[in-house]
């Protein structure tokens, strides 16, 4: 059982669908206030990664459930370490963010993770990205807010952001695995990406990172000093 204290620590929950910047947003509002920050989408392309070292097929829901508990996951200084070996390149490439989506309509790898989900949530506070953080494993959060944008400005970022690291991308082939991804997001039995009730939806498609971060830190005063 959770403590009272826990319950006080605040937390600015962020979900969104993929490629929509709320990973970079969320990041650079922790920065900001000095908070933790959890990338809840890592802990998927991980196991994805993982599935795949381990020769286990994604579709494979009782052994990916059985696989989860024994994984050793860290994030320390920006960098993600699986069993001791620093995984942070590995889990960004498209394969696994492909498996990430796949793994994850899985209740076992879902129930597996949300303990560890739920101890990133340390004073001063915490800053969560994904799909369910708002309305499964941050409930209770102080700031809720679904962060989107079109399908096609979230592809030509994300090509550009591949671009820029020297690794050959296919804007069509992007926007397509996005929006295969959307569908398979939104429609999945067990925590399905959708926007809490009590979320702000905040559309990014015509705004700067900058912008984006600005409102993110305007909501939170409010709900802060409410």
């Amino acid at each position: 059982m959770k403590s009272t204290n826990y319950q006080s620590i605040p937390v600015i929950a962020i979900d969104g669908p993929s490629a929509s910047g709320k990973g970079t947003v969320a990041q650079l509002v922790a920065e900001k206030l000095g908070y933790h920050y959890l990338d809840s989408g890592a802990l998927y392309r991980i196991v994805a990664l993982a599935a795949l070292a381990a020769n286990i097929d994604w579709a494979n829901a009782v052994e990916l459930g059985k696989m989860v508990p024994s994984l050793n996951i860290q994030f320390e200084d920006g960098n993600i370490y699986l069993n001791g070996q620093d995984v942070s390149d590995d889990v960004r490439t498209e394969k696994m963010g492909k498996g990430a989506s796949e793994v994850a309509v899985h209740p076992a790898v879902r129930h597996a993770l949300v303990g560890l989900q739920h101890s990133f949530r340390k004073a001063p506070g915490l800053v969560a990205d994904g799909r369910d953080m708002a309305t499964v494993i941050f409930p209770d959060a102080t700031t809720k807010i679904f962060l989107t944008a079109t399908a096609e400005i979230r592809a030509e970022r994300r090509y550009k952001q591949l671009m820029s690291k020297g690794i050959h991308a296919n804007l069509a082939d992007i926007l397509s695995d996005l929006q295969s991804r959307d569908v398979r997001d939104q429609q999945r039995l067990v925590a399905p990406l959708q926007q809490a009730e009590d979320a702000e939806l905040l559309e990014t498609s015509n705004l700067s990172i900058a912008q984006a971060v600005e409102t993110v830190l305007s909501y939170a005063e409010k709900s802060l000093n409410k």
